[in-house]
């Protein structure tokens, strides 16, 4: 056995190890318990069938509809409430998700997700598309580690799948009505009206609004939202053989973007001082062959002078946004024998931005969007069967998006502002893919399990850039025209790049074994790979990301209680990671060489008695770097004035003595978005009124240990370890078909960071940040009959 492999074999041997020792200690509290009721069954479609939760091997966070409604999940930017091991980065209309340490934390118009997101199947591929609405949701299905050989693609990380609720047999309605703080107002409603024996129709409707969560003296607030939305859903029984669900939706999201919060490192006393690194935080970068004097804010603590709720806003106001989504979706079953069911789905999406659209940026910028129309098609045939107890499924699947974008940089001063750049973005990408996976039964206990997923893609785009600064003389179509869409016609662009097609193709695949000695215990184990596809940014290409990871795992009932027990390890090659450097030239992905992560978690879910019911879970992650090769971005002392040497806002070449570039490399680091720890503990007491009723108290708390917001981990770009806690009373009469609840999320205010990043660009020199949701409360009732 080489080195290599015995290394990772002892890694997985001692993390199943720490992980049985807390099944264990789980295992011996809910047999004290033993109480007569049962926890209720949970059926989920992880695996592409409906199976009891407790019978999937894979680790799954489910989230029901009543869960949903009482946390009052609305869009994407709610998912790390209902599911805390799942961590959101929030950028200006944009929601980026991580998982177990992996995820996208960039809007390139060519990175495509790590963690897959499905509404119904359909499969979704823009971080600003998850900002716009999801509703009428029947359940949530998180699912962590690679999941490549059933799920579409890029599932490197884990995969998200979002199930809306279909129409009813029976006539019937729902509503869910809040209000609260912020002025906030969340509207979710669904009629269902059968057509007969064969045929069922459901209208489904939300709004969602609240205030501005960031107060700005004398300018107002940012951070509001303004979205609605409707869904119509059919199902159609055509023969006992062949059923049809269809659905057509739109939703319409209108918002002005947390503004962020900003120190200036220009501004008086706030910078490095002179002539080198002087100030406390920061260092120097080391350099030879430079005649500047280049520094980096690694451990300045300016956050903690920053009110989370009220800062200065940026010079020139507040931005103003709009988008909209369009979507239908089709999916088609038919039962070719008892055994084996033919399916069919698919996805259609349009996503477009108002023109004119923009954001504020620290300090007097802001950034356009003129045009942004993403259109998406997605397609899946899968076969699923069982032949002599053999479980099989075999399919192929289509994904296509073409994102066309135009965009820029604007400085708002003089008669009309001056655009620094103008960016023109025009991308098609194609993915194909075949897939198959078995289960096969054997010695009456155990199931091996093995899949193979073939994957071909391509992507090619045109990249225009259009520059007043730079190489070679401006384009003086940029300046004082004012902040009204270009005309690319009329722009000299001084850099084009027609990026030739990117084709990959790759084989990634699954083997493992489940043993389930009886109907209350499985325990599992695999082996998997995860392929996410290379792309562009605004300087090249960059190569695609790989990973494989070992997984072991525990689902175990006891005397009606829930335990699970997980334990992986994930060794990534070219992981890609993307920072922003120079607004002048937009995003930059760099693909890390090497990632190493592993970790443990456990959860239990026990039913004390009728009226109590607890649920608690610790989750330890290890994420590093093992190398990276980056870039950084610096601040320039007495840069650029006269007499001074010329400005410098990134390096990616430490000595200009040497042949060739040698670049930093953040090797040890951890990646982003991934505490150490997550520990989450939840209480629900049902205080009995006889026949007026019950009264149902629900605390949930989860606690997290510090993590950065990107791969500098700097100490600016760190949250610190935090606390939340949500509590909600229901009141619901013995007899009658509604509830009335008071809630209040994140009782503590505690505002979480979910961007933080240190930006060079031209002469600004700036670390910003924005943050999460505040303390919200108010009254919810709901009716369902």
């Amino acid at each position: 056995m080489s080195n290599k492999v015995s290394h990772h074999v002892r890694r997985v041997l001692m993390v199943s190890t720490l992980g049985l020792a807390s099944a264990g200690t789980m295992s011996a509290m809910a047999a004290a318990a033993a109480p007569d009721a049962e926890l209720d069954e949970v059926i989920v479609t992880a695996q592409n069938r409906a199976q009891d939760v407790n019978d999937v091997p894979i680790a799954i966070d489910v989230v029901s509809a009543e869960a949903l409604r009482d946390a009052g999940f609305s869009t994407m930017n709610d998912i790390s409430q209902i599911a805390p091991v799942v961590q959101l980065n929030q950028d200006q209309g944009s929601v980026k998700v991580t998982v177990r340490g992996v995820g996208t934390t960039s809007n390139d118009e060519a990175q495509d997700t790590s963690v897959v997101v499905n509404v119904d199947g359909e499969y979704i591929n823009r971080p600003n598309v998850l900002g716009v609405a999801l509703f009428d949701m029947e359940r949530v299905e998180v699912l962590r580690g690679p999941q490549g050989t059933l799920y579409g693609r890029n599932s490197t990380g884990g995969a998200i799948n979002f199930i809306t609720r279909k129409p009813g047999k029976q006539l019937g309605a729902n509503a869910s009505v809040s209000y609260g703080n912020y002025d906030a107002l969340h509207v979710d409603a669904g009629l269902d009206v059968p057509m007969g024996d064969l045929a069922a129709v459901r209208l489904a409707v939300f709004k969602d609004k609240h205030d501005g969560y960031v107060k700005h003296f004398a300018v107002g607030s940012s951070d509001t939202n303004d979205s609605e939305g409707a869904r119509l859903s059919a199902h159609i029984d055509a023969t006992e053989a062949l059923s049809f669900d269809l659905a057509a939706e739109m939703a319409r999201r209108q918002f002005t973007p947390g503004a962020y919060a900003a120190a200036n490192l220009n501004a008086a006393g706030v910078g490095p001082g002179g002539p080198g690194c002087n100030a406390p935080g920061f260092a120097s970068v080391p350099v030879v062959g430079y005649t500047q004097t280049l520094c980096v804010p690694s451990g300045t603590n300016f956050l903690s002078s920053i009110n989370r709720s009220e800062f200065t806003a940026p010079v020139f106001g507040l931005g103003e946004v709009g988008q909209d989504t369009h979507a239908f979706r089709a999916k088609m079953s038919y039962e070719i024998s008892p055994s084996a069911t033919l399916t069919y789905t698919g996805g259609l999406r349009r996503f477009f931005g108002d023109p004119d659209s923009f954001l504020t940026l620290p300090i007097v910028y802001r950034s356009f969007s003129f045009h942004d129309v993403a259109d998406t098609q997605s397609h899946e045939l899968r076969l699923n069967g069982e032949a002599n107890g053999i479980n099989y499924q075999v399919g192929a699947f289509y994904f296509k998006e073409d994102l066309n974008r135009e965009s820029g940089f604007f400085l708002p001063i003089g008669p009309n502002g001056t655009f620094l750049s103008y960016f023109g973005r025009d991308v098609q990408s194609d993915s194909r893919s075949l897939f198959g996976q078995i289960e096969v039964p054997f010695a009456e206990v155990f199931t091996a399990v093995a899949g193979l997923r073939y994957s071909d893609s391509d992507r090619q785009a045109v990249y225009r850039n259009a520059a007043p600064f730079g190489a070679g003389p401006p384009d003086p179509a940029l300046f004082n025209a004012g902040p009204a869409r270009k005309n690319f016609a009329s722009l000299r662009f001084l850099s084009t790049l027609n990026l030739n097609p990117a084709k990959e193709d790759k084989i990634t695949w699954l083997a493992g074994i489940n043993y389930k000695p009886d109907a209350d215990t499985l325990v599992y184990g695999k082996v998997s790979t995860g392929f996410k596809a290379g792309g562009f940014d605004s300087i090249g290409s960059y190569r695609p990301e790989t990973n494989t990871a070992l997984e072991a795992g525990m689902k175990k009932t006891v005397n009606g209680h829930q335990l699970n027990f997980g334990s992986f390890y994930y060794d990534y090659k070219d992981l890609q990671v993307s920072v922003l450097l120079d607004t002048s030239i937009g995003g930059q992905t760099f693909n890390a060489g090497k990632a190493r992560i592993w970790g443990v978690e456990a959860s239990g879910d026990f039913k004390l008695s009728e009226n109590d019911r607890f649920r608690v879970s610790a989750n330890y992650l290890n994420s590093e770097y093992k190398e990276l090769f980056a870039q950084f971005n610096v601040f320039c002392v007495a840069c650029g004035g006269a007499g001074q040497p010329p400005d410098i806002n990134g390096i990616g070449d430490l000595n200009r003595t040497q042949p060739g570039v040698q670049q930093p490399n953040f090797a040890g680091n951890r990646t982003p978005f991934s505490p150490k720890f997550i520990l989450t503990a939840g209480l629900d007491h049902t205080f009995p009124l006889g026949s007026a009723g019950s009264l149902t108290l629900r605390a949930d708390a989860t606690f997290k240990t510090s993590y950065f917001l990107d791969f500098y981990n700097y100490n600016d770009g760190r949250q610190k370890s935090l606390t939340q806690t949500d509590v909600t009373l229901d009141y619901k009469p013995e007899q009658g078909s509604f509830s009335v609840q008071a809630y209040a999320k994140n009782v503590g205010n505690k505002r979480p960071l979910t961007y933080g990043s240190f930006v060079s660009a031209g002469p600004d020199d700036i670390f910003n940040w924005q943050f999460g949701p505040p303390r919200t409360y108010g009254v919810r009732v709901n009716v369902d009959f």
